[in-house]
């Protein structure tokens, strides 16, 4: 696969992968409005989210923005769901 391709798919991904975690958004308006869903998932997720962002931005030689990127809105969102859950 040439690097263009893999740019792109890289992207492609990144989309899809922060269309996930904005999806904690009605479970989150559900926790707050009294009806408590499930509070581990979006835990990990934020600490699995968190891990990449690190990764993403301390790899050498250059910083892998996609990761970066994909992964931000993750620790937002996995956190607050987690909080609005308990």
């Amino acid at each position: 696969m040439s690097e263009k391709s893999m740019q792109i798919l890289g992207w492609i991904a990144t989309v899809a992968a922060m269309a996930m975690y904005f999806s904690y958004i009605p479970q989150i308006t559900h926790n707050l409005n009294g009806d408590k869903g499930d509070w581990l998932q979006p835990l990990v997720a934020a600490i699995n989210c968190t891990l990449w962002v690190t990764y993403g931005f301390v790899k050498k030689p250059k910083k892998d923005w996609p990761i970066v990127v994909a992964n931000s809105p993750g620790i937002f969102f996995g956190f607050f769901a987690f909080i609005t859950a308990l």
